[in-house]
């Protein structure tokens, strides 16, 4: 068999059922798989590792061309391999169960006749824990059963490997016409045997399910095809059960070859998910927006002073950060952590993204319900205790707090939003401290946030750096894209960030904490595609958005970070930050082809765009003050019950 050295991370694609993820790479090994649930521990953790950390590989056993493309109107994943001999095509799935996960691996012979090997290494417990494996009998059929603990697999299919040293091995050969199912199935070890899936039509029905979600999508701008790729992307990286988004479904991808920057994201940062949302609405995917919003409440409720950053995927708290010494990292690149220590910061703009995502979904017909105002409401007055204290800003920074300007103009556009749904949606309040805060905020970050000796805002207060946050300021509102600081903003960034045309975060000599460099980040790089976008620079922001598309892997996904000169991708894996990104960038550079097509076109297409998504709204969304019973009131009432 063809050793499993280390893949590109973008040699990967990525399959799921919207309750967990794997990650298959290019020689049909998947390498990354958490069972039953996205945070879960891995049961195949190769990519942080090696193959005995476990690990499900299907692929040729000689040298072969190996091509691969997913399904149209889904992420069934089709790899195509091409030997001396022949080809066969090897498509995988993860069809939605109910108790249970499947991966499921259908094989057809093309021509010609192909030898393909199978290596199984089943793994639990991030790679440590070794099952028990047996072999037994199901209706006549063999079956192979690995259980340790809670955990338990079951393989079905006609070519199941046998046990040699610590793994499982197998070759057969597959002729034209040839059609070999595979099914390895989840269950806690506790209870009976989950049935066969169908096979006839698994594929069929997983396609079915996210294309006729797709078909709900309203976008017809530039960048199609990478709009719809992006969007299933972050429909797969939302836990179809709680309402959850991840930030990604792996950890500790590392962010430069062999660094220590390596991350779990497997959790629901509110500012991601918000972000999110915000990129479904703006192509009027709203369907199921208001799960998104019953999460929050259930994530958020109680004392608005314990308010966090991030939350699992259900809404819990545990994200104790630790390191697992047992695996190498990809690539060696060290320690691997699961949990997440940034939980505990203090992070000021988060709540202002989260009440730019709310103000959002009012103005598309989804009204507050009682118990959302009054969660706004605490953590607005929370907030307003706390508003002139610095904090670790948007980046996530591990040294000394500061005062970011990206932070605290989402503090402006938390307030400004709750004046806003007083004056004008009729919600409940005296907004009257509210508006000394927003207009004290304002003042404060058009001073002190700006630095008059070079022209530009500047990443805090202490400081004349400039951060790729900063592009953000026209979104958020604070400031217009055309206003010279602005623009003089972009200057700064082109100058001190820009690497072969794309941003960094930021300069990571500065207040970061950490050793060592990072590569550009694709989010800023769809950040500076909007700004230039909105400040009238549309030929720029379509160069850009051209080169950042044609970044993405070969089937369309996009990493944290890519190193431009090569090519590569670096950081968790595919990351929602990204996708979002991209969304959103097309979206803008839509809104700017129809301004310089004539003011009358645009102002059309923009009144059909808000027909469009109230009309989907009345036709979708939560009626008018539906409560969510699990909820309790933030500022007060009994407990939650759950």
């Amino acid at each position: 068999m063809p050793n499993h050295d280390t893949l590109a991370i973008e040699d990967y694609a990525l399959i799921g059922d919207r309750t967990t993820a794997a990650l298959v790479g290019r020689n049909g090994s998947i390498d990354w798989l958490c069972l039953p649930h996205f945070d879960s521990p891995a049961c195949f953790a190769a990519l942080l590792g090696g193959p005995e950390h476990g690990h499900w590989r299907i692929g040729p056993s000689t040298e072969a061309n190996s091509t691969r493309r997913y399904l149209p109107g889904s992420l069934v994943l089709e790899t195509t391999h091409e030997t001396a001999t022949g080809s066969v095509t090897v498509t995988d799935a993860m069809p939605t169960g109910d108790d249970r996960a499947d991966v499921v691996r259908i094989i057809e012979g093309v021509a010609g006749e192909v030898e393909l090997e199978q290596e199984l290494v089943v793994r639990f417990g991030y790679g440590s824990v070794p099952p028990w494996f047996r072999r037994l009998q199901e209706d006549g059929k063999d079956i192979l059963v690995a259980i340790a603990g809670p955990d338990r697999l079951v393989l079905r299919g006609p070519e199941l490997p046998r046990a040699d040293g610590h793994r499982h091995r197998s070759s057969f050969t597959v002729r034209e016409g040839d059609r070999i199912v595979l099914d390895l199935c989840w269950r806690h070890s506790w209870r009976p045997f989950a049935g066969p899936v169908g096979e006839s039509e698994i594929v069929e029905t997983t396609v079915a399910e996210s294309a006729e979600w797709l078909r709900e999508l309203d976008y017809e701008g530039p960048y199609l095809e990478a709009v719809q790729t992006s969007v299933l992307v972050l429909r797969s990286l939302t836990d179809g059960v709680t309402g959850g988004i991840l930030a990604a479904p792996t950890t500790s991808l590392p962010e430069t070859p062999g660094g220590e920057r390596n991350w779990d994201y497997r959790f629901t940062w509110l500012r991601d998910a918000s972000l999110t949302v915000d990129a479904m609405l703006a192509v009027r995917l709203s369907e199921k927006v208001d799960l998104w919003r019953n999460w929050l409440l259930r994530a958020i409720a109680g004392d608005p002073q314990d308010m966090r950053i991030m939350y699992q995927r259900d809404g819990g708290r545990d994200l104790l950060e630790r390191e697992l010494d047992h695996l190498p990292g990809y690539g060696g690149a060290s320690p691997v952590r699961i949990g997440n220590g940034a939980a505990g910061q203090r992070q000021h703009d988060v709540l202002g993204q989260v009440m730019l995502t709310l103000q959002r979904l009012r103005s598309i017909g989804l009204d507050d319900t009682q118990d959302s105002w009054r969660m706004q409401r605490a953590l607005l007055g929370e907030l307003a205790t706390h508003w002139e204290e610095p904090d670790q800003g948007l980046w996530e920074m591990r040294g000394e707090p500061h005062f970011f300007t990206h932070s605290r103009a989402m503090m402006w556009a938390a307030f400004d939003c709750g004046v806003r749904a007083i004056e004008e949606d009729g919600c409940e309040g005296d907004p009257t401290h509210w508006i000394e805060l927003r207009d004290a905020l304002r003042e404060e970050v058009l001073t002190r946030g700006f630095d008059e000796s070079t022209g530009s805002f500047r990443q805090h207060y202490g400081t004349s750096e400039v951060d790729a946050s900063l592009l953000q300021l026209p979104t958020i509102g604070i400031v217009e894209a055309t206003d010279p600081r602005f623009l003089g903003t972009i200057a700064r960034i082109e100058q001190d960030l820009l690497v072969e045309g794309i941003p960094l975060r930021y300069r990571t000599t500065g207040v970061d904490g950490l050793r060592g460099h990072e590569f550009p980040f694709v989010l800023c790089g769809f950040w500076l595609v909007t700004a230039y976008a909105q400040a009238g620079r549309l030929d720029e922001a379509e160069r850009l958005m051209e080169r950042l598309v044609s970044m993405r892997n070969d089937v369309g996904l996009l990493a944290e970070e890519i190193d431009p000169a090569t090519g590569r991708h670096w950081g968790n894996f595919p990351q929602a930050f990204s996708h979002l990104g991209l969304v959103l960038a097309a979206t803008e550079i839509a809104k700017a082809q129809q301004a310089a097509a004539g003011p009358a076109q645009a102002e059309s297409a923009e009144q059909e765009q808000q027909d469009a998504e109230r009309e989907q709204a009345d036709a979708t969304l939560t009626e008018p003050g539906e409560t969510d019973p699990a909820v309790a009131p933030p500022d007060g009432g009994d407990a939650p019950q759950r």
